[in-house]
């Protein structure tokens, strides 16, 4: 009988792991001028419900959760997480420049600031699940990035944003293959 301090599991090693991105750069971060009505579209993109930050959290909280049991679909979890990561930033910048403030607070339709919540996450038990659950947020976050897109009026803003949206669409194609 083993004792159970010295049972181990299979690690799955992470080492080398790249963020999944589309292979084409990012426009320059910058902003025509001063817009914090922009900004508060942005700040929605950064930590509402459809967002970067939710992104992030789901797809570590996934990775974490399945990476003793499918080391590859961990990995391929964290490399779309890093990819998130480096949305955000781009967001965060993209926010500051526009006269907004980075935080964790979003404007709501009806005015009001709420706080990012986990409550936003979509966290499956499954594997299958966890790959139709995060499909269906690349999704959401597509629609949200044009319809934000329709709404700015700032051609490096929205440089920005379409360049995400070829990484979240190229997210899709990752998650559909597994």
């Amino acid at each position: 009988m083993q004792d159970k301090t010295t049972l181990r599991t299979e690690s799955c090693s992470f080492a080398g792991i790249r963020p999944a991105m589309a292979d084409l750069p990012y426009p320059p971060i910058q902003v025509s001028a001063k817009n914090p009505a922009c900004a508060s579209l942005l700040a929605i993109d950064y930590c509402g419900s459809v967002s970067e930050l939710s992104a992030i959290t789901q797809y570590i909280n996934n990775e974490n959760r399945i990476s003793c049991e499918n080391c590859p679909l961990a990995k391929t979890f964290l490399g779309i997480a890093m990819a998130e990561m480096m949305h955000l930033q781009k967001l965060g910048e993209l926010i500051h420049l526009l006269g907004g403030a980075v935080s964790y607070a979003a404007r709501q339709p009806n005015g009001h600031m709420r706080l990012w919540t986990p409550e936003y996450l979509t966290l499956a038990d499954q594997a299958g699940k966890m790959i139709a659950a995060n499909i269906e947020a690349e999704q959401a976050a597509i629609r949200q990035y044009q319809m934000h897109m329709k709404m700015i009026q700032d051609d490096h803003v929205n440089a920005v944003l379409a360049r995400i949206i070829k990484d979240e669409e190229y997210h899709i194609f990752l998650l559909r293959s597994l």
